[in-house]
C-alpha cells in the first residue's frame, strides 16, 4: 500500500508546523540577504498524485524555474522548489538589484542563475533543517541543481526512483512576501517532498507517531 493511503490530517498538521518552522527560518535568513522584513508562511501541506502536482505547475508544458536536490542520510528523499517564471523573476529582480532581470528573456545572466540557486538552497535547507531538529534525524542535502524548463520534463527527472512504489507526493506550499507588501503581491510556490520507500515511516516514527 502507498502511503497517500496512511497519511492522516494529523500527519500533515505536523509536516505543516514543520514547514512553518522553517519557512521563519528561511524568512530570517532571506531579511538578512536582502537587508528587507520577509514573510513567510506555509499556508496547506496536502498530498497529490503525480498528475495533480503536474496540475499545480501549470500544466507539463509549462515552462518553471525549479531548484532540486536529493535528501541524503537516515529518511533518504527528494526535494523540488517550483516557481512560476514571472513570480522567479520579481525575487531575483530584487536580489540583484536589476530590474531588467527576467526568466522570460534568456540567456539569464550567471548572477541572476546564482541568486535563484541560493534562493532555492535557503529555503529547502531552512525546511531540511526544521525536519532534522524535530525528527533528530540525519538529513543532509545534495547542492541544488536548478532548471528553467517544462514541468513535466522536470518533474519526470525527480519522480525516477519512486514512481515504482507510489504515485504520490506531498506538497508544501509556500508564500514569500515583504512585509509591508500586500498579501496578493506574495510569491507563491510550491515544495515537493518525495520520500524514498520507507523514509515517511521512518520520519514519522522519530516523530513518535505511528504511520
Amino acid at each position: 500500500m502507498g502511503y497517500e493511503k496512511k497519511i492522516t490530517s494529523m500527519h500533515l498538521d505536523i509536516l505543516k508546523e514543520i514547514g512553518n518552522i522553517g519557512a521563519g527560518h528561511a524568512a530570517t535568513a532571506l531579511s538578512t540577504l536582502l537587508d528587507k522584513k520577509i514573510d513567510m508562511k506555509v499556508p496547506s501541506v496536502k498530498v497529490v498524485s503525480f498528475d495533480e502536482m503536474m496540475d499545480m505547475a501549470g500544466g507539463p508544458d509549462n515552462v518553471v524555474v525549479s531548484v532540486f536536490l536529493r535528501i541524503e542520510g537516515e529518511a533518504p528523499g527528494s526535494m523540488f522548489f517550483l516557481l512560476p517564471l514571472d513570480e522567479a523573476s520579481v525575487y531575483i529582480r530584487t536580489m540583484i538589484n536589476d530590474r531588467s532581470f527576467s526568466f522570460s528573456d534568456p540567456p539569464y545572466s550567471e548572477l541572476g542563475l546564482s541568486a535563484m540557486q541560493e534562493l532555492g538552497n535557503i529555503l529547502s535547507g531552512s525546511y531540511l533543517s526544521s525536519l532534522s531538529d524535530f525528527t533528530s534525524l540525519k538529513l543532509l542535502p545534495s547542492v541544488p541543481a536548478l532548471s528553467v524548463d517544462m514541468a513535466g520534463a522536470i518533474i519526470g527527472f525527480g519522480l525516477l526512483e519512486i514512481s515504482q512504489v507510489s504515485d504520490y507526493a506531498i506538497v508544501i506550499d509556500t508564500a514569500l512576501k515583504e512585509e509591508e507588501v500586500d498579501e496578493s503581491e506574495s510569491v507563491k510556490g510550491h515544495f515537493f517532498l518525495l520520500p524514498d520507500p520507507e523514509s515517511l515511516e521512518i520520519i514519522f516514527l522519530a516523530l513518535g507517531v505511528k504511520l
